[in-house]
């Protein structure tokens, strides 16, 4: 292999911009993150842009994207929970985009950064705690107080519930981050076997089918992570908004 299976995760500087001793450059990183966000919104807006009663079948994917957000967090999160529509659908669009985009050959994947699912994720907690307690004032704070609980357990649970609420942007980062990271690097180190293996002449490409034939399986099963990833962060988000919604609910 010429370069190591984690070399595709280096970020490295496109135009450098440092104010007062603050790196502002723009990075492979913040290019793909643009990239992202340019495709999934020019799709939706090319695909929506001559709406028919008969769809073409852009417009059908983007209907269908729309319908399966919108069913996912009225299940999740009820009806009145469709205000928040835009922010889920914004995220599952902008995460699935860049998790494709990164099963491209010298593509960047962006959702490999951990930086970047804990913001998304920070984000969609921050928007919750704001939103509970805009709604529902203290009254929020039921939302760590399960009800009947035998009172001498209840600061034990409520410490609990706490800290559970406190680390959930980094499982919600973690999982995205981590999986996309780990499928990456084992495409990587498969297909690196089958470049070394072929290169060793008639023998080593015999010996080179398994990993060739494991990288193509992998690719494949990648491309379902892509969107499984994308779903499940969505599918958090929703369960997430359902606390801003109804504190006391569970």
């Amino acid at each position: 292999m010429v370069n190591g299976p984690t070399h595709q995760f280096l970020i490295y500087k496109i135009v450098p911009i440092d104010i007062e001793g603050i790196d502002f450059s723009f990075t492979n990183a913040s290019l793909f993150m643009v990239a992202a966000a340019v495709i999934s919104a020019g799709f939706l807006y090319f695909a929506t842009s001559s709406r028919s009663l008969i769809p073409t079948r852009l417009q059908s994917v983007a209907e269908m994207s729309y319908e399966f957000i919108a069913s996912m967090l009225k299940e999740g999160a009820g009806e009145q929970a469709m205000k928040f529509f835009p922010m889920v659908f914004c995220l599952f669009m902008f995460v699935l985009t860049a998790n494709l985009l990164g099963m491209f050959p010298y593509f960047y994947t962006v959702t490999s950064q951990i930086i970047v699912t804990f913001a998304l994720a920070s984000f969609v907690i921050v928007t919750v705690i704001i939103c509970g307690f805009w709604k529902h004032g203290f009254g929020f704070l039921n939302l760590f107080v399960p009800q009947g609980v035998p009172r001498i357990l209840l600061p034990l649970v409520v410490m609990i519930e706490i800290i559970s609420f406190l680390t959930r942007p980094i499982s919600h980062s973690v999982r995205l981050f981590a999986n996309m990271l780990a499928g990456h690097i084992t495409i990587k180190v498969f297909a690196g076997f089958v470049a070394s293996l072929g290169a060793l002449g008639t023998l080593g490409v015999g010996g080179a089918i398994f990993p060739l034939a494991m990288t193509v399986a992998l690719t494949g099963l990648e491309f379902l992570m892509a969107f499984l990833q994308a779903y499940v962060f969505a599918l958090l988000t929703c369960l997430y908004l359902n606390d801003a919604i109804h504190p006391g609910g569970h």
